[in-house]
């Protein structure tokens, strides 16, 4: 079943982006290019992600907008109600506080630091992790961006020349020769794949 992730979403006929917004619109904009070209190939990119996502097109619009709101609420759902995982312990009181039992394996003398720590292992490993998410926080927005625009050139840029080279160019930080390479693509790939990798490289230039 397909979960709706984020707010935006862009549809491609081909090379051409022909919607650009939340999920309902863009797949209804799809379901008219469909209709209309029978023959036409749409794939639908979730714009933080660049995953794929799969729309049932069968029947009417009514009927494509109902299964998308069906997918959406059940897919609420189950954030608002987490299932149980293997290996985790939940306790009274603690999901109202979103806390969640885990098994961590350490060494011994991982423990015996913690457990000398004010407030004890639980405590401290929350404090680490905070920490340890602020001071990544600039290398992870640029992974994401590099691991986006190359799921979205992948998609749709494989038969491009200078394909290859534009993915050693977006992982090893040279937005200018990137630039160079696509600038021959088709106008709506290229300005869709360097808005994608825009984040990498502003983070590698910060």
């Amino acid at each position: 079943m397909v979960e709706f992730h984020t707010t935006r979403y862009t549809a491609f006929m081909g090379t051409k982006a022909i919607a650009c917004g939340d999920v309902r619109d863009v797949a209804l904009k799809a379901k008219a290019a469909i209709d209309r070209y029978k023959w036409a190939q749409v794939l639908i990119f979730d714009d933080i992600t660049s995953a794929l996502v799969e729309v049932d097109f069968r029947g009417s619009a009514a009927d494509v907008l109902r299964r998308i709101d069906a997918q959406s609420s059940a897919g609420a759902a189950r954030v608002s109600e987490p299932r149980k995982t293997e290996g985790e312990t939940r306790h009274p009181g603690r999901p109202k506080l979103g806390v969640i039992a885990r098994e961590v394996t350490l060494l011994p003398r991982h423990w015996d630091w913690l457990a000398s720590q004010p407030g004890g292992a639980s405590v401290t490993l929350r404090k680490l992790v905070e920490l340890a998410r602020r001071a990544n926080q600039g290398r992870d927005r640029k992974r994401r961006s590099q691991e986006s625009a190359y799921r979205f050139l992948s998609a749709m840029a494989g038969n491009e020349p200078g394909f290859e080279e534009a993915l050693r160019c977006l992982f090893a930080d040279k937005r200018e020769e990137f630039d160079q390479i696509v600038e021959p693509w088709p106008i709506d790939v290229r300005e869709h794949a360097k808005k994608l990798a825009a984040v990498a490289f502003e983070s590698s230039e910060g």
